[in-house]
C-alpha cells in the first residue's frame, strides 16, 4: 500500500526484465566499436580539459570526458567548455566556414538552466550509403556501388537520467537503418509488388507454390497489398527495436545509462519518413500551412495502452499500484463510496463503488508535463531506460515503454516545393513553450529577410526557433518577451528545407 506521494526521481539500479537479445550482424559495431567505412563519421567533439594546474577530482575528469557534442558543430575545447554554460547558454551552430549539412540544414541547440550537469540532446545528420545483400531471386551476384541506394538522415536524441543512450543512439540507429535497408535495395528499385518470401537457402519452397503452407487455405483467398514504402517503415521501426535491444545488451559494459526520445527522418526515393518515439516533434510549414509530422507520446496520450497492459499483466503492477484511473488520490475514509474512475477501454468517465485495491496509487497520474508513468517518468515511448525502476521498490517500468516509433510519410514529388518551404524538428525544450503557429511565424519572418539561393537562412531560422524558446537571463530566470518563463531544458532544433539536395540555385 502506498500512503504517500511518490518522488519522480528515477533511481538507476540493476536492471531486469531486458528483452532477449537477437543475434547481431556482423555490420553493426558495439558502442565501443569504430565507425565502417561506409558510413564514416569524424570524432565526436572532443571533451573539455581542465586548466593548466587545475586539481579537479579524477572522477569529476572522467565525468567530464564523457560529454560530448555532435561532430558537425566542430567545437573546439574553448567551444565545447562555452556550450556547456549553464549561465551563459549560448547558442551553438555549425560554423559558416565548415562544410554545410546535407540539403544546407540549418541546426541549432543550447544547453539547459541547470536541470542537468550537461546537455542531455544529442544530433546527428548524415548520408548514408546502403549496399544490397542478396538477389530477390536467391542467386549470388556481384555488389557494386552502383546497386545500391543512398538516403539523407536526421535524428535529435533528448537523453533523461543521464545522456549516455542519446550519445549511443545519435552513433548507431542510423547503422541500424542502413542493416535493416540491405535486404531492400533490389526491391525498392524495382516497381512491380515486393516478393512475399526472400530466398535464404537453395530448396526454399517458392513464393508462388503454396504446397509448403499448412493449415485451411480458406481465410487466404487473396494476398494482402504490401507496398515499397510500408517496407521502409517496416525497415525503420525494426531498427529502433534492434537499436533498443543492442542498449540492454551493452548498457553495463560501456556506462549506457538513462533513456532517450528519438526523432528521425529518413529521405528515400522521393520520399520523407518522420519516425517518433517520445515527445520531441516535427512539423512541415508550407506556403503558410502547417502539416504536424509527429505527436508526443505521453502518459496522458497512451494512457490506454498504459491501463491495458496493467489489466492483462497485474504482476507488473506489484502490490502498490492500480492500473485504473481517478479524478484524484482516492482517500481510505472513501472506501465504499462511489467515485468517478475509468479504465483502459473508456475515454470518458463513469462511477464505481471504491475498494481496497482502488487506493493504491494509479499507474498514470498528474496532467500535462507533470503526467508520470508510475509517479516516475513523463515519457513512454524512446530507446534505453532498461535500468528505471520505481522510487524505493524493485518494480521495472521498462515494460511500459515502448520503442517502437510512430513513422509518418510525406512524398516530396506530390507537391511543388519553394525554398521557404521547411520541416523543423525540435526537442521539448522548443514545443514546451512555441506553438506550431509561433514556428510558423519565425520561419516566414526570417526566412523573407534572406535570399532563396543564400544557404545560410536555415541555419539563422534554427537559430532564432532556440533563441525564441531560450528566451533572455532576467532577475528570475530566463524570460520570454511576454515576461512568461522560457524554456529552462536542452533546446535542440533542425530545419530542413524541402527542395531537396541542389533543387535552389
Amino acid at each position: 500500500m502506498l500512503n504517500r506521494v511518490r518522488s519522480a526521481v528515477a533511481h538507476l539500479v540493476s536492471s531486469g526484465g531486458a528483452p532477449p537479445p537477437r543475434p547481431k550482424s556482423p555490420d553493426l559495431p558495439n558502442a565501443a566499436s569504430a565507425p565502417p567505412a561506409a558510413a564514416p563519421e569524424a570524432p565526436r567533439s572532443p571533451p573539455a580539459k581542465a586548466g593548466s594546474g587545475s586539481a579537479t577530482p579524477a572522477k569529476a575528469v572522467e565525468t567530464r570526458a564523457s560529454f560530448s557534442r555532435p561532430t558537425f558543430l566542430q567545437l573546439s575545447p574553448g567551444g565545447l567548455r562555452r556550450a556547456d554554460d549553464h549561465a551563459g547558454r549560448a547558442v551553438q551552430s555549425p560554423p559558416d566556414t565548415g562544410r554545410r549539412l546535407p540539403w544546407s540544414t540549418g541546426y541549432a541547440e543550447v544547453i539547459n538552466a541547470g536541470k542537468s550537469r550537461h546537455n542531455e540532446d544529442q544530433a546527428c545528420c548524415e548520408v548514408v550509403y546502403v549496399e544490397g545483400r542478396r538477389s530477390v531471386t536467391g542467386a549470388p551476384r556481384e555488389l557494386s556501388r552502383g546497386q545500391g541506394l543512398c538516403f539523407y538522415y536526421w535524428g535529435l536524441f533528448d537523453g533523461h537520467a543521464g545522456g549516455g543512450a542519446a550519445e549511443m543512439a545519435s552513433r548507431l540507429l542510423h547503422r541500424h537503418i542502413r542493416e535493416q535497408l540491405k535486404d531492400l535495395v533490389e526491391i525498392l528499385q524495382d516497381p512491380s509488388p515486393p516478393p512475399l518470401c526472400l530466398p535464404t537457402t537453395p530448396g526454399t519452397p517458392d513464393s508462388s507454390d503454396p504446397s509448403h503452407l499448412l493449415g485451411p487455405q480458406s481465410c487466404w483467398s487473396s494476398q494482402k497489398e504490401v507496398t515499397h514504402e510500408s517496407l521502409v517503415v517496416g525497415a525503420i521501426e525494426n531498427a529502433f527495436q534492434l537499436m533498443d535491444e543492442q542498449m540492454a545488451r551493452e548498457r553495463r559494459g560501456h556506462q549506457v545509462e538513462g533513456g532517450c526520445c528519438a526523432l528521425v527522418v529518413v529521405y528515400l526515393l522521393g520520399k520523407v519518413y518522420v519516425a517518433n518515439a517520445g515527445d520531441s516533434r516535427a512539423i512541415i510549414v508550407r506556403n503558410g500551412e502547417i502539416i504536424p509530422m509527429s505527436r508526443e507520446f505521453t502518459p496522458e496520450t497512451e494512457r490506454q495502452r498504459l491501463q491495458l497492459l496493467g489489466f492483462l499483466k497485474p504482476e507488473l503492477l506489484g502490490s502498490e499500484f492500480t492500473h485504473l484511473e481517478f479524478p484524484r488520490r482516492v482517500l481510505p475514509k472513501e472506501l465504499g463510496q462511489r467515485m468517478l474512475y475509468r479504465d483502459q477501454n473508456m475515454t470518458g468517465w463513469a462511477y464505481k463503488k471504491i475498494e481496497l485495491e482502488d487506493l493504491r496509487f494509479p499507474l498514470v497520474c498528474g496532467e500535462g508535463k507533470k503526467a508520470r508513468v508510475m509517479a516516475t517518468i513523463g515519457v513512454t515511448r524512446g530507446l534505453g531506460d532498461h535500468n528505471l525502476k520505481v522510487c524505493s521498490s524493485t518494480l521495472p517500468i521498462k515494460p511500459f515503454l515502448s520503442c517502437f516509433p510512430e513513422v509518418r510519410v510525406y512524398d516530396l514529388t506530390q507537391y511543388e516545393h519553394c525554398p521557404d518551404d521547411v520541416l523543423v524538428l525540435g526537442t521539448d525544450g522548443l514545443w514546451d513553450v512555441t506553438t506550431d503557429y509561433e514556428v510558423a511565424a519565425t520561419v516566414d519572418r526570417v526566412l523573407s529577410a534572406y535570399e532563396p539561393n543564400d544557404h545560410s537562412r536555415y541555419t539563422a531560422l534554427a537559430q532564432a526557433l532556440v533563441l525564441g524558446a531560450r528566451g533572455t537571463p532576467r532577475d528570475r530566470g530566463w524570460r520570454l518577451p511576454n515576461n512568461k518563463l522560457g524554456s529552462g531544458d536542452d533546446i535542440s532544433v533542425f530545419v530542413i528545407p524541402l527542395g531537396g539536395p541542389g533543387s535552389y540555385s
